[in-house]
């Protein structure tokens, strides 16, 4: 398994000769896992942006809809368990091209779902699929290019991830507008072809190692994965559902909870463990996980007020919620080549500082939010947070690889993986409930002060039953109206002011992020790097350069 591990990461990472049909191999497999990683991302955005739309097109009410996006985050989560192990012992390139066969057939056949389990179904093997891309993304770029270009393929991996993101909306409110809601899964099916042909030819097809298979520790990984699995089901139905108010809630949390327990336990007591959990000792690995989790809680925090603010308050559809994404997404190609030299040339720590600080700051803006704000107002924090995330993302991806020993690579980028996932997922499913109790609290204080006795509850009702009397000839309906109109404002600013909190939550991890980077210990550069473990080590025996 050692050996193993270190030839996956270390393979490769030597120079590059001059341009070549060969030497050009290992930057098309690049091109075909960022473009994976780019589509798993999308598979879970897309659909939460799309969720109503596809919930009409199935013929579907809310709570049945809801479990569209959990499921197929369920299959993101329990594949990426395994996926690293296993890719090491039957190769990347034949765990790439399975997930892409079943992320292809369940894009194809999920809108032509007959009803809500088929659908579900193919969600969920879609999201096993898509969830074999991203495990094995960064390995590959760090075995593949020369030293010297790592950095600025790690910042291109980061830019996707960022841009995928944040273009979500303005895909699917294209797509419901001009062609059909049935493109949300569709749309994979024009760009599977195209990753598939760059993941032939540009990476190596490895021999499968049984030895390794035979030695895998089943039952820690059968535990993890379901573990996980339902624990990432509990979070994402936790806030419709009412957290411990409900049975489905409790069971999914408990039961992973003890299954996750029962992973631990296995782990430091098995002989060949799946996972080394032993190297959470490790000061800077603990740490870096927290600050993966840490930030993905952040972006995916803020991903989730804003495009709810402007739909709440301002009506919005997903075709203008995405224009003020897209200030997001639409920096990250002007940064990647700065990035990348900046990285080369300055200690990651203080460029993962100066990213949790432009994430502050972003936040801190965002509180300034008031129910006139629409996309032009959002320009400077998301500008900032553009480039916040995209500096924080890249220099912990960089100083995780520095920190790694190529034996050990199985175990962190397993952690890693499961850190990025949770971490999203808890952010998300924090700042819906968070947001959802604050705007309790403040449409409950505010109605305080809406007494029929005040002279200003009276004008404003008046100027209220002004206007709905234009509408009809009623006193009856005219007063009914101005009073919902009433009610309907005091919402609205409630709903300001709980985004207005979460604003403030954001920077305040932001914050915590800031100080946790302060903790880290010194790493060495990228080009200072021994990526092989100690020695280059070659493809293993029968290894060929394209399938």
């Amino acid at each position: 398994m050692t050996a193993s591990a270190a030839t996956a990461i270390g393979s490769g990472a030597a120079g590059h000769g001059r341009l070549s049909a060969d030497t050009l191999r290992p930057y098309i497999g690049i091109l075909g896992v960022l473009l994976g990683a780019i589509m798993s991302v999308f598979g879970s955005r897309v659909t939460s942006f799309g969720i109503a739309d596809l919930r009409g097109g199935l013929h579907l009410g809310f709570d049945e809809g809801a479990w569209m996006t959990t499921s197929f985050g369920v299959g993101q989560m329990l594949v990426a368990i395994a996926c690293p192990y296993l890719g090491t012992v039957f190769g990347v390139q034949r765990m790439l091209i399975l997930g892409m066969i079943l992320f292809f057939v369940a894009s194809l056949l999920g809108p032509l779902s007959p009803n809500l389990p088929a659908f579900l179904t193919m969600q969920f093997l879609g999201g096993v699929g898509s969830g074999t891309f991203i495990p094995l993304t960064i390995s590959f770029i760090v075995r593949s290019l020369p030293t010297r270009l790592i950095v600025y393929g790690i910042a291109a991996y980061a830019m996707n991830s960022e841009l995928s993101q944040n273009v979500s909306a303005s895909l699917e409110g294209w797509y419901d507008d001009n062609w059909s809601w049935r493109w949300i899964d569709w749309q994979y099916c024009a760009l599977l072809p195209l990753m598939f042909a760059c993941i032939w030819y540009g990476v190596p097809r490895q021999d499968i190692n049984l030895k390794l298979l035979r030695e895998l520790d089943w039952p820690g990984m059968v535990y993890a994965g379901l573990g996980f699995s339902l624990l990432y089901a509990g979070l994402d139905q936790g806030n419709r559902l009412d957290w411990p108010n409900n049975g489905v809630v409790n069971g999914l949390l408990i039961s992973g909870g003890l299954l996750t327990g029962a992973f631990i336990l296995r782990e430091f007591t098995a002989s060949k463990p799946f996972l080394r959990l032993a190297l959470l000792k490790q000061h800077s690995l603990v740490l870096l996980i927290l600050l993966i989790a840490g930030f993905r809680f952040i972006i995916l925090s803020t991903a989730y007020i804003i495009p709810t603010y402007l739909q709440t308050v301002q009506n919005f559809r997903e075709l203008q919620v995405g224009a003020v994404l897209l200030w997001i997404a639409l920096p990250q190609f002007l940064i990647v080549v700065p990035l990348g030299w900046l990285l080369m040339r300055v200690d990651g720590r203080y460029v993962l500082a100066a990213g949790a600080t432009l994430i502050c700051i972003a936040c801190l803006l965002g509180t300034q939010l008031t129910d006139a704000w629409a996309t032009d107002d959002f320009l400077a924090s998301q500008i900032l947070q553009a480039l916040g995330q995209s500096f924080a993302l890249t220099a912990l991806i960089v100083l995780v690889v520095a920190s790694m020993n190529p034996a050990d690579a199985l175990t962190i980028g397993t952690l890693l993986q499961t850190g990025r996932l949770f971490g999203g997922e808890i952010g998300t499913a924090f700042m819906q409930t968070f947001v959802r109790v604050r705007e309790q609290v403040h449409s409950n204080l505010i109605g305080l002060h809406v007494d029929i006795l005040s002279g200003l509850t009276t004008g404003r009702l008046q100027s209220y039953g002004t206007l709905m009397s234009q509408h009809t000839a009623d006193p009856g309906k005219a007063a009914a109206g101005a009073t919902s109109l009433l009610a309907a404002a005091v919402a609205r600013q409630a709903a300001v002011l709980a985004y207005i909190d979460g604003f403030l939550v954001a920077a305040f991890g932001a914050f915590l992020c800031l100080l946790a980077t302060a903790m880290l210990p010194r790493q060495k550069r990228i080009a200072d790097l021994d990526l092989t473990g100690g020695a280059p080590a070659p493809l293993p025996a029968g290894s060929t350069a394209s399938g």
